[in-house]
């Protein structure tokens, strides 16, 4: 009977038994375990951010409450206001453009033999530090073509199809028949037939003379025609030499243009050989003779790669130059997922290789490019070693970004109020992309 009633009784209540996490571990040893880190992540991470918050809100010394000026300053300081410009410049192409590349990059060397090479050189600049980049770049983009890279081409290229005078210092000298017009310089006289004429110009240094160049020659007397010399009207030691004429060592200016002008009108032209010596025809008869400007026009050194107007797209360009590397790689590892029968079917149904990438390769990399481009917008927020670097310190106020401009606001002008209140505002620009990034990842994980 009482075994009955002990059989009828409900239950005691169960032993107690020990909580585990997820993965089967007690919770209290897991903590343990995440404690060092726990602690790492709010020295390094959750106290300088709440410090930096704090501090924002306080004056210059900070022992002072000046509620939201540090935040006004952010949008009335010319210098931030600069910063947010080019910081829209920068979220907007350099992730756009680097992502673009790896895309070409990944793709188009995806079937053939040297593809792997290829891919090795174009990641190798993620091996460098920003500092040698910028190191780097600040040599490429020098002013001076015979040490920038960039200038020695663009001027290699232009000089190929225009080129530079070797005249451009020359100018008219004592009792010369020469005034200045237009850029260049014009008799003051009519000219005539079977009456030499005598072009002297002083300026040129020897070193600078053109290579055909010989000693000067006076003109002869030719019957209906316009003769003439233009030559380099000095000679060394004081006292030495007849101005206006010719001297046994004086040189002519070989290559130079001379116009013959009627009312305004070329009426013929010629060039002076290389003693010096030129012939018009006898439609020069009655003109004056001018030397046109083209004869004058100074070397052309190149672009100013890091004055105020190209400053940024130049600090971009070595930006791309490093992270494309970066965004082919991870292109290209998405590539190798993507289902070979999609891409062949769509061959078959008579796609060109053009709508086949548009409409079929870049769909299903969609993921993957959404990861390069959120994660080198975040990168490019941050962006400052190079800025610091590659601009001369003429044009860095142009060429400003947000992270630079913390910098100097924090250690150079001694405001780190204001400073830590951009540092709030970078954190806040950085939040909205991480948060797309962790629900997109989300999304991936549920599928």
């Amino acid at each position: 009977m009482a075994s009955a009633a002990a059989a009828g009784a409900p239950p005691g209540p169960a032993a107690p038994r020990s909580r585990k996490s997820v993965t089967g571990t007690r919770r209290t040893v897991a903590v343990l375990f995440l404690l060092p880190a726990l602690v790492l992540l709010g020295a390094l991470v959750v106290y300088p951010i709440g410090y930096s918050l704090v501090r924002s809100f306080s004056n210059a010394s900070g022992d002072g409450f000046v509620g939201f000026d540090n935040y006004k300053t952010l949008f009335t300081d010319d210098g931030i206001r600069t910063a947010l410009k080019n910081n829209v410049l920068w979220v907007v192409f350099a992730p756009t453009v680097s992502t673009a590349l790896g895309l070409v990059f990944a793709v188009l060397t995806e079937r053939v033999r040297w593809g792997t090479a290829f891919k090795l050189v174009v990641f190798m600049p993620m091996a460098i530090s920003m500092l040698a980049a910028g190191i780097i770049f600040r040599l490429v983009y020098d002013q001076d073509p015979d040490k920038g890279v960039a200038n020695a081409v663009w001027v290699g290229v232009h000089d190929t199809f225009a080129q530079s005078s070797a005249f451009p210092k020359a100018h008219p000298g004592r009792r010369s028949p020469l005034v200045a017009q237009g850029g260049g310089f014009v008799t003051k006289a009519a000219v005539h037939a079977g009456q030499p004429v005598a072009l002297p110009l002083v300026g040129v240094a020897p070193d600078q003379l053109p290579d055909d160049a010989k000693k000067a020659a006076a003109a002869r007397p030719e019957p209906g025609k316009v003769t003439g010399t233009t030559w380099q009207d000095f000679t060394r030691g004081k006292g030495v030499g007849k101005l206006g004429a010719p001297d046994p060592s004086e040189v002519g200016y070989a290559g130079m243009r001379i116009e013959a002008v009627k009312d305004g009108k070329v009426v013929a032209s010629a060039k002076a050989s290389g003693d010096g010596t030129f012939t018009l025809p006898a439609a020069a008869d009655g003109a004056l003779l001018r030397l046109p400007a083209s004869n004058f026009r100074e070397p052309y050194n190149g672009v100013d790669w890091l004055g105020p107007a190209l400053v940024t797209p130049a600090i971009i360009g070595s930006y791309v130059w490093m992270w494309a590397g970066f965004a082919m790689v991870l292109i290209a590892a998405g590539l190798a997922g993507v289902p070979r029968e999609l891409l062949e079917a769509a061959r078959v149904d008579g796609a060109t290789e053009w709508q086949v990438f548009r409409k079929v390769t870049v769909p299903l990399l969609a993921p993957v490019l959404a990861v390069v481009v959120v994660t080198l917008m975040i990168n490019v927020l941050k962006v400052f070693d190079l800025v610091f670097i590659i601009a001369p310190g003429s044009s860095q106020d142009d060429a400003n970004v947000l992270a630079l401009e913390l910098y100097r606001k924090g250690f150079a002008e001694g405001r780190p109020g204001v400073a830590s209140a951009i540092s709030v505002f970078l954190l806040l620009l950085v939040i909205p992309v991480m948060l797309f990034n962790v629900r997109r990842l989300r999304r991936e994980v549920r599928r």
